[in-house]
């Protein structure tokens, strides 16, 4: 099968978001500029620098928390895993600005170290951001997109020392989240390892 998206699929739902998965979630929380907090799971982000470290969310529209990064200048990423996934999934709710999804979700605010918006408490790890950069994607012909693109730097990191295994951070025992396509979630349950090869030993 082969379709062009503007001309429409025929299926019963978009396979965009099930062909480019898995996509891990950044669980953002941000302040604005009044004192409102806000946490909010989004499913396109990543990371995309390890030097410096740089993550990247991508909000479908000005959502609050694109708004208060852009305003502030800083957020927080909070992993995402499936220990958390009914109440990472409870903040995602079209709640009213003012009310909390930390509370909402029955999440603990905890204090960052570096910057303003607070870390879910409960998460097995954090990375404190500071927004380096704010763009807004357009696609062909200049047609607006509607995203809005936060760059972030990460300046603090958060480590659950119950998930560290010889000073590796354990994906399996934190069970980190992703999503998928459609409704669907997966969580690390399973590693493998494979080295890069090396053109000289060949």
């Amino acid at each position: 099968m082969f379709y062009e998206p503007e001309k429409g699929h025929g299926l019963p739902h978009d396979p965009f978001k099930a062909i480019v998965s898995p996509r891990p979630i950044g669980w953002i929380s941000t302040v604005s500029r009044d004192g409102a907090v806000n946490l909010a799971p989004y499913s396109f982000f990543n990371a995309i620098s390890s030097n410096p470290h740089l993550v990247i969310f991508s909000s479908e529209g000005a959502k609050d928390s694109a708004t208060f990064a852009e305003e502030t200048g800083e957020f927080v990423v909070n992993l995402a895993s499936m220990d958390l996934a009914e109440r990472l999934n409870a903040t995602s709710i079209d709640a009213p600005r003012g009310v909390s999804e930390f509370a909402h979700a029955g999440l603990t605010e905890a204090p960052s170290r570096i910057v303003a918006p607070p870390r879910v408490a409960e998460s097995h790890a954090a990375l404190e951001c500071k927004v380096t950069d704010v763009t807004r994607p357009l696609g062909l012909g200049g047609k607006s997109s509607g995203v809005i693109l936060v760059t972030g730097e990460v300046v603090g990191v958060h480590l659950d020392e119950s998930v560290m295994r010889d000073g590796l951070f354990d994906v399996v025992a934190a069970g980190n989240l992703s999503r998928l396509g459609y409704m669907d979630y997966s969580a690390v349950t399973e590693v493998f390892q494979m080295r890069r090869p090396r053109w000289e030993k060949r």
